[in-house]
């Protein structure tokens, strides 16, 4: 950490000596960027220079104590060493909690998918759980959602339901949803009282902006259908369903809620955006994190993060062992706490890849 420290402490000294520059000066938007720059490095750099210090007045102290014969001299600089010390392991705190790396995407919106897997008719049923416990989550946050595409399953629930959450800090708060979670409880047609497990897997997409992933129109394949769900007369009437095909990578992203084809084109792609840009962010963190794990689970689709556990009101999050038993309040929307432990286990992961 202090090496990396030591060498935005030399880039801030670069900086200042090139924004003295005058032609630097002269270029307004060098000028600006540098500036930029700069600004972001400064709060750690003033923290940094207050550790040297406090570590410089330690080194003093005891040299104090180790030559001073007087008594009451030395129980001065024994007592302002402990004070010093106390000063400094708090600065260097801060500053590991300064120097790890946001995720560029927190601020973003998400997009989140979620899908029913193995177990049927309970599978779809626990989905539509999932979808209600995930908009009252975002209601208690003052955040927006907007179903994108969605396919009802007959006993209720959803087959697959697709939504975008607007807000602050959307995707980093959800973006730990994503794996797959387990439900155990008695389906309401099991007479025996048996429990089923089933399971849905959720997909969480940081929402991209057209800044994020450049694609070109000569690689989308269009094609529109007439929609097969709920969407008033023009349903299997008119052709408002849209399947757009982004022809390298294959991914193919259909949507079908919006009577409009525009607005049903418009809602496929940025999930086909978001999708995108979840592919450029994972193949940069794998190159990043080889040897190393920074991340609370791996973000597989696959991977089983957590289990409901209904007949002893209990969630389980696998990841990091976390258990409460306040499963109705969960799937009621709380779940902060889950939340929570999830950020805080994460930033102690990456703290020690600081260290």
């Amino acid at each position: 950490m202090f090496e990396k420290l030591e060498s935005l402490l030399k880039r801030c000294d670069e900086l200042h000596a090139l924004m003295a520059d005058h032609d630097v000066v002269s270029d307004r938007d060098k000028y600006q960027k540098l500036a930029k720059e700069l600004s972001s490095l400064e709060d750690t750099v003033k923290k940094y220079n207050e550790y040297k210090k406090v570590v410089s007045e330690i080194e003093g102290a005891r040299h104090m104590f180790e030559k001073e014969s007087h008594k009451e001299l030395v129980e001065m600089a024994k007592g302002e060493i402990a004070e010093l010390e106390k000063r400094k392991t708090q600065l260097k705190s801060e500053l590991e909690e300064m120097m790890l790396e946001e995720d560029p995407d927190d601020n973003k919106g998400a997009i989140m998918e979620i899908r029913a897997g193995t177990g049927g008719a309970e599978a779809s049923l626990f989905a539509g759980d999932l979808f209600r416990m995930y908009s009252k989550y975002a209601a208690n946050n003052g955040w927006k959602i907007e179903i994108m595409d969605s396919h009802t399953a007959e006993a209720g629930g959803f087959k697959e339901v697709v939504f975008a959450v607007k807000g602050q800090n959307v995707y980093r708060r959800l973006k730990y949803e994503k794996g797959v979670h387990r439900v155990q409880r008695v389906p309401a047609t099991e007479a025996s009282g048996r429990i089923h497990t089933s399971a849905v897997t959720v997909a969480v997409l940081a929402e991209a902006e057209d800044v994020d992933v450049q694609i070109n129109s000569q690689d989308l394949r269009l094609d529109v259908f007439r929609a097969s769900g709920a969407g008033g007369q023009n349903v299997n009437k008119i052709e408002s369903a849209v399947r757009i095909t982004h022809i390298p990578s294959g991914m193919v992203v259909t949507c079908q809620d919006e009577r409009s084809q525009s607005k049903n084109k418009e809602k496929a792609m940025r999930v086909l955006r978001a999708r995108l840009l979840e592919h450029i962010r994972k193949e940069q963190d794998e190159k990043i994190a080889k040897d190393r794990r920074i991340q609370v689970g791996t973000g597989d689709r696959s991977e089983k993060i957590r289990t409901y556990n209904f007949p002893d009101r209990r969630v389980t999050d696998h990841r990091i062992g976390f258990t409460i038993h306040d499963l109705p309040n969960v799937m009621e929307g709380e779940i902060g706490r889950i939340i929570e432990a999830l950020i805080q286990a994460e930033k102690r992961l990456k703290l020690e890849n600081v260290q």
